[in-house]
């Protein structure tokens, strides 16, 4: 009974496969985080980023999206334009690279099969995993900030864009995509996540808050795939 209900999965999977839009890409851009040190500039694409992008175009109007982006973040208390942080002296970098699977949804409808032109502004979100360096003072407060073990997080993509067909096969698009993470640490001022020990004296900024960071870009893909059938999933 078990290879039927296989057999059948096998079918359904590839009448899918044969029937669908799909796309394939990639990412280049900057990258810059938000957190305790440096700049509190939201939108600051100050570092390269770059990645490759698929997307499984559901509907005119729905995609699912994924994708693998490779970063670099770094900051320095001396370009701030806050007093406190400039006196402080810190700097970092670090370097992320995430995995991230979800929903891109366009504002108007993006039917890749008309023969017309084709534009629309786009929303994507969904559940990022990434990995960075934890970062920790070097012994003591006034320190210098240095990378120490691997932070594995997740983080959760809040994503706008737009996106417009350059020939009938090439899509081009523009986005700015923020990055909730689920750790206080890519900057170093929370070192209990690395040691599992509650440190007044190397602990600094707002515990308050997590870091943030933000991929900047330009993405490129190219269509293949039949006609699609919609559904409505």
């Amino acid at each position: 009974m078990r290879y039927r209900i296989a057999l059948v999965l096998m079918v359904i999977t590839s009448v899918h496969l044969q029937s669908q839009t799909y796309e394939v890409g990639a990412f280049l851009g900057g990258a810059n985080y938000i957190g305790d040190v440096g700049k509190s500039t939201y939108i600051n694409p100050s570092d390269i980023a770059f990645g490759g992008i698929l997307k499984w175009n559901r509907s005119p109007r729905h995609s699912f999206r994924f994708s693998v982006i490779m970063g670099n973040i770094e900051a320095d208390d001396a370009d701030s334009n806050d007093t406190r942080r400039e006196q402080r002296g810190y700097s970092f970098s670090n370097t992320i690279t995430e995995a991230s699977l979800g929903l891109e949804f366009n504002f108007w409808d993006f039917d890749l099969h008309k023969g017309t032109p084709q534009s629309s502004p786009y929303l994507y979100t969904g559940v990022t995993y990434f990995s960075a360096d934890h970062v920790i003072l070097d012994g003591s407060r006034g320190a210098p900030l240095v990378n120490e073990g691997t932070n594995w997080e997740f983080a959760i993509p809040m994503v706008i864009g737009y996106k417009t067909t350059i020939t009938q096969r090439l899509i081009g698009g523009i986005e700015i995509g923020a990055r909730y993470t689920f750790t206080d640490n890519l900057d170093g001022s929370n070192p209990e996540e690395l040691t599992d020990t509650p440190d007044p004296i190397l602990t600094f900024g707002n515990q308050n808050t997590n870091d943030w960071y933000v991929f900047t870009g330009i993405t490129f893909t190219i269509t293949f795939g039949r006609k699609p059938c919609y559904s409505s999933f």
